[in-house]
This record gives structure tokens, C-alpha cells and sequence, in this order.
């Protein structure tokens, strides 16, 4: 069921607090929760921090709504097998650096939440650290189904097929290259025009922001105006509909006689977020060395410890190579964050054969990786005139807990056992 106000719009600007109305008059004025709500609506405040957390990192959104979401039968399990959460649902993380193909979409009837699979885990949602990563592996629409997770944020980072995702506070449009930021504790539906595959962040920590610019200055990365909320929209027959919510890693299921899509007028600064990578502003060394991947942050969730996230979401787009006497992609390195990588289209410099669009890497604490044998061979042998890196999107879920691999990724035909061969060309090339 289309909400009624069409055609899209978008208000924009990470952070900001917003007002958004689908009726003329229904968004009170000068009162958050008056004594009697414009058009008959109810009030309800959705906070996204605790109430007395600073006010510059406060995140709470008001909204009046045609039916309150407590009108909803009892819950009940939800079985979803290849569903994870935490440290405790991964096995044990060998050393070594993993990766994987490409997965196939299922042929079998799949919506968005039937095709998640959780690929790594790490932290505990319960005491909100950490974080997980997931596919969405997709063939049909959520039909009278609405999905609500209580453990954490959602970053959706699609690879293939266009989302159009329906919240509470309106409709986004998501195509691969771009993201969509959904809110812990949201309900959202997500539509699909073809079969569809991308990644998931689960976040379970503090909420992802923008990162701190420093030196860079007031200007660069992802500019907060870029980013784009939802105008107010609901769904005119209230209808019944299966609500799906994730409550301490389980999912369960209860069947409500309101849409939650009934949302007539909004106000705050708890919204969800589309955001275009291509308006990602690069910077990059113009003298010499490769600069580290964290000058590509496009959001963080800070972690208890300054300048160590617990996650952090980082892009490598299309952009210029112009420095003068230095190798030009990442160096070898070991790190004391976990990385996750995937690739949503092109090629990725480090690996220019073997690293496929809609596949996975994993290379988690000290673990070794770089460069395979024929990028540093092309790299340390090119001439180095300026070069543009085209039609390219790479990202990264970077994280100070050890991230531990499910069952379902390891035990996958899609695991690249030979990935470790790719460096097997490396000789000693010593000559005193």
C-alpha cells in the first residue's frame, strides 16, 4: 500500500530537527503534546538517546499519528534461521583473512527480512557495543508486513536493485550508490522492483554521526545538507499488518489492526536517512604516501574510548590519484580495528581480479592483508602521471571488536578457501 503523498520530496541536513506535515494543520504549533492533538491524532515521542543525554547529541522525534503503535496484539517467536546477533551467536574468528563470493539471490518467494544473513558478529546488543553485518538477499516486497528493530540502527548499503523503503516519517528511495540510515526502533517496510542484494550495519552502539573534521577543516567528507529525510506521508486504509520486531537478538511477530505507516505530522531530529556517495567530497595526498582509510568516514559511532569507534562506516568512491613517488593503493598493514569489506560496484584497486561486486572480505584484528601479487607488481611499475580511479564503490564496516564469522558464512560455497594464494607471489625480492 503507496503512501498517499507522492511524488517524493526530501527535507536535508544530517542532524537538523525537522517538521514535516501530509495535512495542513496537523503538526501542533508551540506545544509538543497539547491537550487535544489537531485532527484528532495522538501524540507519541520516539527517543532515539536517553532523555538526559547533552543536547547536542540528544535525538528524539515527535509524532501524531492516526493510531498509537501500542495498538498491537501479543507477540509470538518468529523463526528466521540465518538471523544473528552478537559475539555469542558467531564461532571462533580464525587468523587468517577471509573472503567471499558473490551470493545468489534465493529463487524461492524472499522479502527483505526473510533474506537477511548475518555474515559476522561481534559486541552485545543488550549492553549496546558492537555491531553486525549482514546481506539482504531479496525477490519480493514486504506485503502488509512491518519490520522494528529494538537492538539497533539499520545502515542499508544496497548492491543490486532499487529499495523503496516506507518508515514512519515517509518514503526514501535508495538505488546502489547510495545508503539509507534507519533509526533504532522504527518501523519500516522496504519494496523492491527486481531482485535485490546489499549489506546491512547493525549498529548496537551510540548512533552513527558524522565524523569530527579536524585539520580537514569546516569543509569536506560527507556534508550534513547532502542527507535526505523523508517529508511526512501515511497510508490512507489503515488495513492489518504483520509486525516483525527484533527484540534481544529474536525475532517476533504480532499481528496489529493499524498500519504503523500512520504518522499524519512529525517534528525532531530522529529521522531516517538517504544519502547519495557520490556527493562524498575525496580528499586525498597530492605529494606522497597513501593516506589511512579513515580520511574516507562517512559516519561513526564513537566508542568509550576518544578516536577508537565502534563502528565506522567508510567508502572508497571514484576519485584522483595524483601523488608523486608513493605506492598508490593501501600498503600492507595489520590493525588493531576489525575490518569488513564489500564491494558494490567496479573494481577495487587492491584486488583487481577475485574481488567481485556483491562480494565480501573479512580482515579482522592483526590480521595481516593488502595488496595481492598482480596489484603490487602493476603499482610499483606504473607511471605516475595523474590517474582517475573510475566507476568504483567500495566500502567498509570498521570495528574495535573482533568481528567472529557465523556458521552460515563459514560453511558457504560462496567462501573463497584460496584467498590466501593471491599473496602467494610475493617473493623475496632482497638484493643487498
Amino acid at each position: 500500500m503507496e503512501p498517499s503523498l507522492t511524488p517524493r520530496r526530501y527535507l536535508s541536513g544530517f542532524g537538523n530537527e525537522f517538521a514535516s506535515e501530509a495535512v495542513p494543520g496537523a503538526l501542533p504549533v508551540g506545544r509538543n503534546s497539547p491537550q487535544k492533538v489537531p485532527h484528532g491524532l495522538y501524540a507519541e515521542l520516539l527517543s532515539g538517546t536517553a532523555f538526559t543525554a547533552p543536547r547536542h547529541t540528544n535525538r528524539r522525534s515527535w509524532l501524531y499519528r492516526r493510531q498509537p503503535s501500542v495498538v498491537v496484539g501479543a507477540f509470538e517467536p518468529l523463526s528466521q534461521t540465518y538471523l544473528k546477533t552478537g559475539a555469542r551467536d558467531g564461532s571462533a574468528a580464525p587468523p587468517n583473512p577471509m573472503r567471499w563470493q558473490p551470493m545468489p539471490v534465493p529463487e524461492a518467494p524472499t522479502d527483505f527480512v526473510e533474506g537477511l544473513r548475518t555474515i559476522v558478529v561481534n559486541g552485545d546488543a543488550d549492553a549496546q557495543t558492537g555491531m553486525a553485518a549482514h546481506l539482504y538477499l531479496a525477490n519480493r516486497s514486504m506485503a502488509d508486513r512491518a519490520f522494528v528493530n529494538a537492538d539497533g540502527e539499520m545502515l542499508l548499503v544496497p548492491q543490486q536493485g532499487r529499495l523503496t523503503i516506507t518508515t514512519e516519517l515517509g518514503v526514501l528511495e535508495v538505488a546502489p550508490g547510495e545508503i539509507a540510515l534507519l533509526p533504532r526502533g522504527m518501523a519500516f517496510r522496504v519494496a523492491l522492483d527486481g531482485p535485490a542484494r546489499g549489506y546491512v550495519c547493525e549498529n548496537y552502539g551510540a548512533p552513527l554521526r558524522l565524523p569530527e573534521l579536524g585539520p580537514i577543516g569546516s569543509n569536506g567528507l560527507a556534508n550534513p545538507r547532502d542527507f535526505l529525510a523523508p517529508v511526512a506521508a501515511f497510508e490512507d486504509a489503515p488495513g492489518r499488518c504483520e509486525i516483525v520486531r527484533k527484540f534481544g537478538g529474536s525475532l517476533w511477530r504480532a499481528e496489529s489492526a493499524a498500519t504503523p505507516f500512520n504518522v499524519v505530522a512529525w517534528h525532531g531530529n530522529l529521522v531516517p536517512f538517504k544519502y547519495d556517495t557520490a556527493h562524498f567530497m575525496t580528499i586525498g595526498s597530492i605529494s606522497f604516501d597513501h593516506p589511512d582509510p579513515s580520511i574516507f568516514t562517512v559516519l561513526t559511532s564513537p566508542s568509550d574510548t576518544p578516536g577508537t569507534a565502534n563502528v565506522d562506516f567508510v567508502i572508497f568512491p571514484p576519485r584522483w590519484m595524483v601523488a608523486e613517488d608513493t605506492f598508490r593503493p593501501p600498503w600492507y598493514h595489520r590493525n588493531v580495528m576489525s575490518e569488513f569489506m564489500g564491494l558494490v560496484q567496479g573494481q577495487y584497486d587492491a584486488k583487481p581480479e577475485g574481488f567481485k561486486p556483491g562480494g565480501m572480505s573479512l580482515h579482522n584484528c592483526m590480521v595481516p592483508h593488502g595488496p595481492d601479487t598482480e596489484a603490487f607488481d602493476k603499482a610499483s611499475n606504473a607511471a605516475l602521471a595523474p590517474h582517475k580511479l573510475d566507476n568504483t564503490l567500495a566500502f567498509m564496516f570498521e570495528s574495535r571488536w573482533r568481528f567472529h564469522p557465523t556458521e552460515f558464512a563459514l560453511r558457504n560455497p560462496a567462501l573463497d578457501t584460496g584467498y590466501a594464494d593471491c599473496w602467494s607471489g610475493l617473493q623475496d625480492r632482497f638484493t643487498p
